[in-house]
């Protein structure tokens, strides 16, 4: 009798071809990720947050006077209507952030100039605007849930030396400034994550942007994507309540099989058109 071998089923979307892409590039095992083709380490030594924008929106770095267009519709583009604020201040003490964010950003559309328009320049727009509102959203409702003033933008200052203003209340230092901008940059696409797949499901039906960016906090709220951060804050709580070793802490986790969160998660597989490593 003739054996048959049988391949094991992929474990979440590892390994499931979803789509072609330019945009980023992720292996794990290499440590390698990279945004149009620049390695990260490039972009975290050498650009900052508005250029990588524009380079994840356009395809391309940008020249100076690109980027600095960039910078003036982002800094443009940060005020909120009154009726999100006050929406801010109206929920449930116990509310999530996740889930008050995700409620935000749906409400933003009503406000938006360019709602009922979805072609690329009315999305470009919307683009640029998510940007900058989102991080203020997120800055007010944290002062705002800590009984603080909203504190007004400055339209001056870069988006994360804005963002620091905005949360803390005093201009930030040029090292807090760096240190943010770099962790944005990190930050601003990890290829074709849960978050991503999500927003590109609900695009393809040709609804609206924040219709897409709503579905994408959505998914991002879960514990498998992340509300893994929220996870492995508590798991730092629960080492210093215990005062226990970390390292046995996660060796103990890991002899009862259970899940450690915080070390990445499973992504679809896009079929990468140009990879250039810079060096």
């Amino acid at each position: 009798m003739s054996s048959v071998t049988t391949t094991p089923a992929p474990k979440g979307l590892e390994g499931v071809v979803a789509t072609n892409s330019k945009i980023c590039y992720i292996d794990g095992d290499r440590g390698v990720l990279a945004y149009r083709g620049i390695d990260i380490h490039e972009l975290a030594d050498h650009s900052n947050f508005e250029e990588t924008c524009y380079l994840l929106w356009f395809g391309r770095l940008p020249s100076q006077s690109e980027l600095e267009d960039l910078r003036k519709r982002l800094a443009e583009e940060r005020h909120l209507d009154p009726a999100v604020i006050e929406f801010l201040r109206r929920v449930p003490k116990e509310a999530l952030p996740m889930d008050v964010l995700r409620t935000a950003v749906s409400a933003l559309a009503f406000y938006d100039p360019d709602q009922k328009k979805n072609d690329h320049d009315a999305n470009i727009n919307k683009s640029i605007r998510l940007t900058s509102q989102i991080a203020m959203i997120v800055a007010a409702y944290d002062r705002i849930r800590k009984g603080k003033n909203v504190v007004e933008p400055d339209r001056a200052l870069s988006h994360a030396a804005n963002f620091l203003l905005q949360l803390n209340g005093t201009k930030p230092s040029p090292t807090a400034e760096r240190a943010l901008d770099i962790a944005l940059i990190l930050h601003a696409d990890h290829e074709l994550n849960a978050s991503t797949f999500a927003a590109r499901v609900t695009a393809a039906t040709l609804s609206d942007m924040h219709s897409a960016v709503t579905s994408a906090i959505g998914a991002l709220k879960g514990p498998l994507h992340g509300g893994a951060n929220e996870a492995v804050f508590r798991i730092l709580q629960s080492i210093d309540r215990e005062k226990a070793d970390p390292v046995d802490y996660v060796r103990n986790m890991l002899a009862q099989k259970k899940k450690v969160p915080g070390f990445g998660h499973r992504v679809t597989t896009p079929k990468i058109h140009v990879l250039r490593t810079c060096g």
